[in-house]
């Protein structure tokens, strides 16, 4: 049975507070970016998890699938440096960044192929006009 983890980092990249929320599932991970602004109350990040946190991880994208790290017997007390060290460290993990960067240009893919559909249905939108003009003029109708 695959185990699903969820968890939020909130750091500062100037001049924004961003939280960086990963969800992962047996070996397939998913990112999300939010940005809280100025630096968030408690309060706010209790607000944010209970009725944004799930909501914004379905708009996530699946990304690659994550290095599973190997399970056995820890050592409490290197459980709590390695705690202590990914309290310290600055930042979510590079695989949520990677889910996000393909998230990212995805949805750059997308709004690319929106705008050339706009710009195609538009150039003929001006063809016709064009056309119409050019007819009228040829049947001598002002």
């Amino acid at each position: 049975m695959a185990t699903s983890t969820i968890t939020l980092t909130v750091y500062f990249e100037d001049p924004f507070w961003v939280g960086v929320v990963e969800r992962c599932e047996g070996e397939r991970i998913q990112a999300a970016r939010h940005l809280f602004g100025a630096e968030p109350l408690p309060g706010e990040v209790l607000e944010f998890v209970q009725r944004r946190l799930l909501a914004l991880l379905d708009q996530a994208t699946p990304a690659a699938v994550a290095g599973v790290a190997a399970v056995g017997p820890r050592n409490p007390k290197r459980a709590a440096r390695e705690a202590a060290r990914a309290l310290a460290s600055r930042g979510g993990s590079t695989q949520a960044h990677e889910a996000m960067r393909l998230q990212i240009e995805q949805n750059k893919c997308e709004r690319a192929a929106d705008t050339r559909a706009e710009r195609a249905a538009a150039e003929d939108y001006r063809r016709a006009i064009k056309l119409r003009k050019a007819k009228a003029r040829h049947r001598g109708h002002a």
